[in-house]
Order: C-alpha cells, then sequence, then structure tokens
C-alpha cells in the first residue's frame, strides 16, 4: 500500500490483501518494523499469515527503505514519531507493534510516547540500550560491504550459516546481503548511529504500560538474551521467551517458530 507520511511517499505492505484507507476498525490492528538497512520483505512469513487471519496487518518500510522515500530518519524517538503518523494516515485508532532490533527500539519507544496509540509490543532481538561497536561503525562509515559482512556472519547462528531453513534451497546468509546491498550508501552507518545514540531506552521502558513479549534467540551475537532479560525487569507486563539455537536473524532461521510466538502473543 501507498501512504503519504509527513509529506513522502511510503509504502507498508498488506500482506497480499487489496487495502484501501482508511483500514476496517473492526480489526485487530499489528504494524512490523525492520531492522537496520532491512525492509518489509524481513517479515515475509510473519506479515502474511496475520494478514490473512483477521488481522489489520501493515510491514513498513521506513523512510529511506525499501520503497519509502525521504531521508532516512536519523534518531530512535523520530521512528516512533514516523510509525505513529502512518497510523493516523492509514485511519488506525491503535496497533501492536512488532519491532526486531532497531525496529524493536522504534516499537519500545512509541509505546512509552505514545502508550494510547500502542496496545501490546513484540520486541524481536532488543538490547536496550543498543550500543554498537566502533569497528562496525567505522566499517558502516568507510566500506558498507565490509559491514554488511561483519553484520551478517553476528546475526545468524552457527547452524543457519550452513542452511536448515524451512523453505527448500534458501540461502539465509545470502539472501540477507542481497536485501542489505539494495540500500543506497549510508542508510547503514544512518541506522546503526540511531541505535547507539539511543540512550534513554530505560527509562522510555519505565513508562511503558502495555503488555510485552521479548523474544530472543539463544545463539543472538548482536543482542544477547541477557539484553532482554534486564528489559522485561522494567516493564510491568513483560513475557521474555527464548529460541533454543536462533540468532538474531530468528525471523529467517526459525520463521515458524517466530510466528507461534506472535501468535500466541496478539491472539487476544
Amino acid at each position: 500500500m501507498e501512504f503519504v507520511v509527513n509529506g513522502q511517499p511510503a509504502y507498508a505492505y498488506s500482506g497480499g490483501k487489496l487495502l484501501k484507507p482508511p483500514l476496517d476498525p473492526a480489526q485487530p490492528a499489528v504494524i512490523f518494523i525492520h531492522g537496520a538497512e532491512l525492509d518489509h520483505s524481513c517479515w515475509a512469513l510473519q506479515s502474511r499469515w496475520f494478514a490473512h487471519h483477521g488481522f489489520c496487518m501493515l510491514a513498513v518500510d521506513l523512510p529511506g527503505h525499501g520503497r519509502s522515500a525521504g531521508a532516512p530518519l536519523t534518531s530512535i524517538p523520530a521512528m516512533a514519531a514516523w510509525s505513529v503518523a502512518l497510523l493516523d494516515v492509514a485511519g488506525i485508532r491503535q496497533a501492536a507493534l512488532v519491532g526486531h532490533s532497531m525496529g524493536s527500539l522504534a516499537a519500545l519507544e512509541a509505546a512509552a510516547s505514545f502508550p494510547e496509540r500502542v496496545s501490546r509490543i513484540a520486541l524481536l532481538g532488543n538490547a536496550t540500550p543498543m550500543p554498537v561497536s566502533t569497528a562496525l561503525l567505522d566499517a558502516a562509515r568507510d566500506d558498507t560491504s565490509r559491514a554488511e559482512a561483519m553484520i551478517n556472519a553476528w546475526s545468524h547462528s552457527p547452524h543457519g550459516h550452513i542452511g536448515g531453513n524451512s523453505a527448500p534451497g534458501m540461502w539465509m546468509v545470502g539472501a540477507s546481503r542481497r536485501l542489505m546491498a539494495r540500500a543506497d550508501r549510508g542508510v547503514l552507518l544512518n541506522d546503526l548511529s540511531a541505535c547507539n545514540n539511543y540512550t534513554q531506552g530505560l527509562e522510555s521502558a519505565a513508562k511503558v504500560r502495555c503488555p510485552a513479549l521479548l523474544l530472543c534467540g539463544s545463539r543472538d551475537q548482536m543482542t544477547a538474551p541477557k539484553a532482554a532479560q534486564n528489559l522485561a525487569k522494567l516493564l510491568p507486563d513483560a513475557r521474555l521467551q527464548v529460541l533454543e539455537g536462533a540468532g538474531h536473524a530468528m525471523m529467517a532461521e526459525q520463521p515458524d517458530a517466530v510466528l507461534d510466538a506472535l501468535r500466541d502473543f496478539l491472539l487476544f
């Protein structure tokens, strides 16, 4: 679907369903928010399932990503505000937000800053705060291809590096590299810097009042499960779930397990 958010064309995948705003207010809404240098396609299985099982579902491309125009947003609060602006344009009063990595920070901040608009949050691969190593930031500035290789090496579990996706023939690392390579120059550095500079996450977590799911992979080298445990203590109604053997790229490595966790959490 095409929208105009803050004066710029924005794209959101509707799961293969033909929708027009304002969307059906009788259906519970769920918004999927991607991570750094990615787009809506990282939610392939999960987004389609919710779109075809009674939900008003939108998987967004943040500005400057995928099919959305404009410059990439430079801060997590700006991404949170943009996500709520999208709800306004789509005619959605309240939605559950599902975010991965950078997107999980945006979902967290949105729930803290706009509590009346967010019914639930599912934070996948979250660390709050989410510091980014100097080596990775330097590589993102000077050699994007090398930075992407570093991220994919750390984002996939040992099993994910050699295969095992439920879709026969799926090369997860290669698919992720190709997706990231489609982004414009500077997007990765922008996104990593936004994560690194988001220092108020713990304060924002203390303001969240809606139920939260923290979903993490036991083999995640980007956002360790321990970080999710610390965040869960600050949230008033948090459920922590660890996917055994999954890395940071859990939607690709264990798509069915991720869907099951989201389905159990969001079918309310």
